[in-house]
């Protein structure tokens, strides 16, 4: 490997809330770019211009092969030293399988399943010793959670690829992260259902899950849980009946459920 090529990060999702809390995480380290990817390219270049030019904007739609092409031809041309990879891009939508078109399931799993195993695969030959890979999983990871089954399932594999993919890398000085935070206080969360203002139990900022996360991740953790809550969370549903679980999901959910 040649000795300069630019140490690059590869952040998804990178206009939202938590993709902006970890890209000033970023900034911190001795980076010579960070790839900045979502779909929006008008939000992209505001991120250069308030972050600086080390921000190289990348519009790609993570949910097509046409958006990961870009990525990969990226590297091809570029070839990067790979420290990071954020994949933070995700979907989510709280609602009855009732509410999910064909192009929404599609569109989910795509971002939130194939998107990091694929983007993972094509930067890990450009990794070395101390290269990260973090993978936004949730702690809806942790348990089946009605009404938002498919994002609830979409994030126990992420999870579980991530911490596996740890394990696989062992010995090569790479390690993968499945980052599981609760709640956390970003544009999108829904604040109202049905006439009703929702309360989020164990809220915290992007910038602390973040902080968390990169912390997690250069100790070599292979899952990061930023706060008491959610690691309480976490033992409970070791402990109880994943039916339990559920019926106390629902009973914490279901007055936003009802109709107005």
């Amino acid at each position: 490997m040649e000795e300069n090529r630019e140490k690059t990060a590869i952040l998804t999702g990178a206009t939202g809330g938590l993709g902006r809390a970890f890209l000033e995480e970023l900034l911190k380290e001795e980076l010579d770019e960070i790839w900045a990817i979502a779909r929006n390219e008008k939000s992209l270049f505001k991120l250069r211009e308030q972050y600086g030019e080390k921000v190289i904007p990348m519009a790609a739609d993570l949910s097509c092969r046409e958006g990961i092409k870009r990525v990969e031809e990226a590297l091809k041309t570029r070839l990067p030293q790979v420290r990071y990879l954020i994949n933070n891009a995700g979907m989510a939508k709280m609602g009855s399988y009732r509410e999910f078109s064909v192009e929404e399931i599609h569109q989910t799993i795509n971002v939130n399943c194939k998107a990091p195993v694929l983007l993972s695969s094509l930067c890990i030959p450009y990794m070395e010793e101390g290269s990260r890979i973090l993978n936004i999983s949730s702690a809806s990871a942790f348990q089946p959670n009605p009404y938002i089954n498919l994002y609830a399932a979409s994030k126990a594999f992420e999870r579980n690829y991530s911490r596996a993919l740890n394990v696989e890398l062992q010995g090569t000085g790479i390690t993968a992260t499945a980052v599981c935070p609760g709640w956390i206080d970003t544009e999108l969360l829904q604040k109202e259902i049905n006439g009703r203002k929702v309360k989020f139990p164990g809220l915290v900022s992007a910038e602390r899950v973040a902080a968390q996360a990169m912390k997690d991740a250069k100790k070599g953790k292979d899952m990061s849980v930023c706060s008491l809550y959610v690691k309480c969370q976490h033992m409970n549903v070791k402990l109880m009946p994943q039916r339990l679980v559920m019926k106390i999901w629902m009973a914490g959910i279901g007055k936003y459920l009802e109709e107005e």
